[in-house]
């Protein structure tokens, strides 16, 4: 009897990890595999009217979250919902906390068997929770690149059209229906606040703090300056797309200077880790072996202390603020 209840217990696990695995897959599928083939449009904003969204659910969906809810309360990750918003995903930061939970549940039933119950909580939350969060990150940090990229072309696109006689709403238009995800999304948010009655101000300055970069609040800032006062804003949004385009160029100069320094630090900062690693796959007993010692525990809360002070300070070096 007992054997048909082992073979019932190891099915189980195989079914959690099945299903662990599944939802893992299509968490960081949802987060990675956005392409677009020509069929399609190229502005995110677009493919949900598309496929049927109405403008204001395409405007809750990409606008601003507001920073209230239970999420929001919550230590380490209540600007998920904002760190998503940038990353440009739609899904619910709810859904993707649940996802991650039961994710991390599953390989916790998986591996405690295995090893011990310490380690395999923290295997389930490295693998479950801070991975995805790590693949958010990313994916916004691209995202963001992708967007003050295109801001000097996104300008030079609307001074012209300013100068040919458009007004600015339409211009604005011209962008979220002509340029690429992101900037196409960002402007079609705007058109669609602008459509609603906003204040063409507020909508620049609802921009800005969307994505939260610093040329694009020069951009908000000009339009405001210039909506107030006047002036030929088509000028302004040439000199200001040649500034950011040699802001963008600097930057590139200066990650290249500094290549080598951030390298290094790369290197030394995985050292102890890779050491670590090895000793302990090549000789299991090296520091097994001394576990039991009264002064192991503190020896080992110094040295993650200091690998970690290491790298960042490590981090604070090698990284420019431009």
């Amino acid at each position: 009897m007992s054997y048909f209840q082992n073979i019932e217990v190891q099915y189980l696990l195989y079914l959690l990890v099945f299903l662990g695995a599944l939802l893992a897959f299509s968490a960081i599928a949802q987060l990675l595999m956005r392409g677009q083939d020509e069929k399609t449009a190229h502005s995110h904003r677009l493919q949900l009217i598309a496929k049927g969204a109405s403008t204001s659910d395409v405007l809750a969906l990409l606008s601003t979250p507001e920073k209230r809810g239970i999420i929001r309360n919550l230590p380490f990750i209540g600007d998920l919902p904002l760190l998503m918003r940038k990353a440009g995903l739609t899904i619910k930061p709810g859904t993707a906390l649940l996802f991650s939970f039961v994710s991390a549940v599953a390989v916790f039933a998986v591996l405690s068997p295995f090893m011990w119950v310490l380690y395999a909580l923290l295997a389930s939350l490295a693998l479950c929770m801070v991975l995805p969060y790590l693949v958010i990150v990313f994916v916004k940090n691209k995202r963001m690149t992708e967007l003050a990229s295109q801001l000097p072309d996104t300008l030079d696109f609307m001074a012209r059209g300013l100068k040919v006689g458009h007004p600015l709403n339409v211009t604005i238009e011209a962008v979220s229906n002509q340029m690429a995800d992101p900037i196409g999304s960002e402007f079609g948010v705007m058109h669609d606040q602008i459509s609603y009655g906003d204040d063409l101000v507020d909508a620049f300055y609802d921009f800005a703090e969307r994505v939260d970069l610093e040329d694009v609040q020069y951009l908000a800032v000009s339009v405001g300056i210039q909506h107030g006062t006047g002036g030929d804003l088509a000028r302004v949004l040439s000199v200001l797309s040649n500034v950011i385009r040699d802001r963008i160029t600097m930057r590139a100069m200066i990650k290249a200077i500094s290549s080598e320094g951030r390298m290094s630090a790369y290197f030394l900062s995985s050292l102890p880790l890779i050491i670590f690693g090895f000793t302990s796959f090549t000789t299991p007993g090296y520091f097994g072996g001394v576990s039991q010692d009264p002064l192991y525990y503190p020896m080992i809360t110094a040295i993650i202390f200091l690998v970690i002070t290491n790298f960042v300070v490590l981090q604070k070096l090698v990284r420019f603020k431009f």
